[in-house]
């Protein structure tokens, strides 16, 4: 007899195999669903701290800082004010003191909040101890010249040359040291919140890509596990892993969704909110530095010139047309004119931006009356001037500039609580919908798994 012996190893059992396939594409599909609801955890963890950091923290720290400038420049144009005042006007140059010294605090407050800013840098905090040492010395100063001027208690008007001599000294300091320091303050403070914005407008856009891409993994993962236990176990799809399919979607939409709304929230409170209220900040303290200059015209005989031409550079910064002296420009802007540039020139639509253009000109027409008058000698003719019709039309001008400040800090609010009370929506809603998923899914794949048991 021939006993015929086969070779090969016996078959693997099917039923054997099918199992490890169910844990292999059910482990992938889970895998890719907490990826998903990772890039989106990290998601709106990253749009919540840009949030944080331009809302709530360096954002307004930043503008605060900023007001820095704005504080030392009308500081040093209501002593100029005091000075030029002398015996006439001794109401107004009680008022011009007491915002002297409301400035003062301002300034002492705004140097405050950037040590805070300044956290553990050196340079930064070698400058605001620079501008504190120079801030006491111009307190000096003008505490020097102001008594002086009392003792002089001269007609309105140029005082002694002794009080002349002793502000040109205060003046200098503070056009020449503290106010290019105090706006290099609020450039470096600057950064932090530039910085914060362009790292989280990168990562944000990135981890809603990953979370697109693990969503559709995802859901090909759902689609494939439930083929297959069709084919295998020939019945209809289950309604477990359908409805855990669709779950899915619905999360990775909601949530990529919430992630471009926080992109989008973050863009406008900088573009929108942030830079426009830093920039007519900056033009604010700019335009109390040209009404000092103002007054600086008539103290100063000397410097009257460069005075006059200190207050054209300030003039073309805040609204730019070309002009080779300072009549040719008041003209063109009395006149009127479009496409302004300079710092007011996109702030200048709408009507908040035509209420300032319109304050700014009758600002600039007065101004030329008051120069003619000093031109003329007629001293006292100009300081009336520049205490009452230019002093108005300054302070129509400043209340405009308020209110776009005021419409773009609201721009700037609403976009940081519209951004925040998307992620929250986000962050209640993802916990339950990850349970919910792995729960469907442990419902869909436990009852074929008990099958080969």
């Amino acid at each position: 007899m021939t006993i015929v012996q086969t070779r090969g190893a016996p078959p693997q059992p099917r039923r054997q195999s099918v199992p490890g396939r169910i844990r292999i594409i059910s482990g992938v599909t889970v895998a890719s669903l907490a990826l998903l609801f990772a890039a989106l955890a990290v998601g709106s963890t990253t749009a919540r701290d840009g949030l944080q950091v331009v809302g709530h923290d360096a954002g307004p720290q930043v503008v605060a800082t900023a007001g820095l400038y704005l504080a030392l420049s009308d500081m040093d144009a209501q002593v100029a004010n005091a000075l030029m005042m002398g015996n006439g006007y001794a109401l107004e140059r009680g008022r011009a003191l007491a915002r002297y010294d409301q400035r003062r605090s301002e300034a002492n407050q705004a140097l405050l909040k950037a040590f805070e800013l300044s956290g553990d840098s050196p340079s930064e905090r070698r400058t605001v101890q620079s501008v504190l040492d120079g801030l006491g010395e111009y307190e000096r100063l003008t505490g020097q010249a102001l008594l002086l001027d009392k003792r002089a208690d001269h007609a309105p008007g140029p005082p002694p040359d002794e009080v002349v001599e002793i502000y040109r000294q205060a003046t200098d300091l503070m056009r020449l040291e503290l106010l290019p320091q105090a706006y290099n303050l609020t450039l470096e403070n600057g950064t932090i919140v530039r910085r914060t914005y362009d790292d989280k407008n990168v990562m944000v856009p990135l981890l809603r890509g990953a979370a697109v891409v693990a969503g559709l993994i995802a859901l090909v993962c759902l689609l494939w596990l439930q083929i297959f236990l069709a084919t295998r176990f020939r019945r209809v799809f289950g309604p477990a892993l359908m409805a855990a399919t669709v779950a899915t979607a619905v999360a990775m939409i909601f949530g990529v969704s919430v992630l471009g709304k926080d992109q989008e929230a973050l863009r406008q409170a900088k573009s929108a909110g942030f830079d426009p209220v830093l920039t007519l900040v900056r033009a604010r303290a700019i335009s109390y530095s040209m009404q000092g200059d103002q007054s600086r015209y008539l103290l100063d005989k000397e410097r009257a010139d460069t005075y006059e031409h200190i207050f054209l550079d300030k003039s073309l910064s805040l609204m730019y047309l070309p002009a080779g002296n300072l009549g040719t420009y008041q003209d063109k802007v009395i006149r009127g004119s479009e496409g302004y540039l300079g710092l007011l020139g996109p702030e200048l639509a709408g009507r908040r931006g035509t209420e300032a253009m319109r304050a700014y000109s009758n600002f600039q027409n007065a101004d030329l009356a008051f120069r003619d008058f000093a031109i003329a000698g007629r001293t006292n003719e100009a300081v009336t001037a520049r205490l009452g019709i230019v002093a108005q039309w300054f302070d129509v001008y400043d209340r405009a500039l308020v209110a776009l400040t005021q419409q773009h800090q609201d721009e700037f609010d609403r976009a940081i609580k519209t951004g925040e009370s998307t992620l929250d929506s986000l962050w209640r809603l993802e916990p339950f919908a990850v349970g919910v998923i792995g729960l469907l899914v442990i419902a869909g794949v436990w009852p074929r798994l008990k099958e080969y048991r």
